[in-house]
């Protein structure tokens, strides 16, 4: 399994720190990422904060929460060799990952990345990725239907490593322009209810660990960052891991990286995303409480569907598929992204249940607003009016 799973859907197998994409004209459209002031001495009695992290891990002992946050630094700003990055991950693997190993990371990570503006109550429906299932692009087109039925979505995703089809090559094959500008995609948001933050303009600082993860080949603490590290800051997210086990320290690590409400889930078929056929395990964070909960597709009257019928190709087939769903083709696909898309609502505040969040998608593909929502999206992010 290659070290890159993270790209916002079920489909991918990638994340942003896969291998880097090197595209020019979108490293000029975003502005360069702002520092977060070091908080962390990287010399420690004459150690770095990685070495410190290195010797501990050496003799079986959980590094120092700060020389943690402090390796990560040394990390991302690209003062550590390869060898030192893959003893840090997987010692921190070995001994097991924390929900605050997870939020040091994290706020490195936001610490470095490009960001933009979006409106209050933004939300976002990228999850880890790696799933296996080479599924549909179903979190991609569960934003964009979302985004017709009302609610502000800062879609945050990357390109597929190793399979057929990630958030932004299904998005690039509809038209969406993965090079648009930081005004464009925050007018996206804006007008059309939905933009796309292609992860290498934002997150150039992971290029640092690229090669090291590469070399390792595994799936890494690294994997799980990317869906936490939003540019537009969205509070609310949709968040599909490829492990169950994954949920609760995900869900306090949210917490305490300030999220309002966010629903973690891993379907009990194994698929990152609320599917349709069988329960999916799901943890709620919402006013700071944390619970444990299933999620059936009789819950929103939904019919169960078969792996088979999920299963998708690449970006044009997938495209394909999104712009047969928006013209109001019914199947499973619709009802798996009705599914997901209700749950965004329902994170969204614009419904009170998933029940009453799928209707609302339903009608916003039938009565043409999601489609509307896709068009300008294309329009706004290719610099039109």
């Amino acid at each position: 399994m290659p070290p890159g799973v993270w790209a916002g859907d079920g489909a991918a197998r990638s994340d942003l720190y896969g291998q880097p994409n090197a595209v020019t004209s979108i490293r000029e459209a975003v502005p360069a990422p702002i520092r977060t002031p070091t908080t962390h001495n990287k010399k420690d009695c004459g150690m770095s904060q990685l070495a410190l992290c290195l010797k501990a891990l050496s003799q079986g002992q959980r590094p120092q929460p700060s020389h943690i946050e402090g390796a990560f630094e040394q990390l991302m700003d690209g003062d550590a060799p390869d060898a030192a990055i893959g003893g840090f991950l997987m010692g921190l693997a070995a001994i097991g990952e924390t929900p605050d190993d997870i939020v040091a990371g994290a706020r490195v990570l936001r610490g470095r990345m490009a960001t933009i503006n979006a409106p209050a109550g933004a939300i976002d429906t990228c999850g880890t990725g790696g799933d296996g299932k080479g599924a549909y692009n179903i979190s991609t087109a569960a934003a964009i239907v979302a985004a017709g039925a009302g609610a502000i979505v800062a879609k945050h995703g990357n390109r597929a490593a190793s399979s057929k089809s990630g958030s932004s090559d299904v998005l690039g094959e509809l038209g969406v322009c993965l090079g648009a500008r930081t005004e464009d995609v925050e007018r996206s948001i804006r007008e059309a209810g939905v933009g796309f933050l292609y992860a290498p303009a934002h997150h150039s600082a992971v290029r640092h660990v690229a090669s090291a993860r590469k070399g390792l080949g595994v799936r890494t603490l690294f994997n799980l960052l990317g869906p936490l590290a939003n540019p537009a800051g969205a509070k609310r997210q949709l968040l599909g891991v490829f492990d169950p086990r994954w949920m609760q320290p995900m869900a306090q690590a949210l917490r305490d990286l300030g999220c309002e409400r966010a629903i973690i889930m891993c379907g009990q078929d194994g698929m990152d995303e609320i599917t349709t056929t069988m329960g999916t395990d799901a943890v709620e964070l919402r006013d700071g409480e944390i619970r444990q909960f299933e999620i059936t597709p009789e819950d929103a009257d939904i019919p169960r569907a078969t792996e088979t019928e999920l299963q998708g190709g690449d970006p044009t087939y997938n495209a394909a598929a999104i712009q047969r769903l928006l013209d109001g083709e019914t199947g499973a696909f619709r009802n798996i992204v009705l599914l997901n898309a209700g749950a965004a609502l329902m994170l969204a505040d614009r419904a009170a249940d998933i029940r009453e969040g799928a209707q609302l998608a339903a009608s916003a593909i039938d009565d043409g607003r999601a489609r509307r929502a896709l068009d300008r999206m294309v329009t706004i992010s290719n610099g039109g009016v």
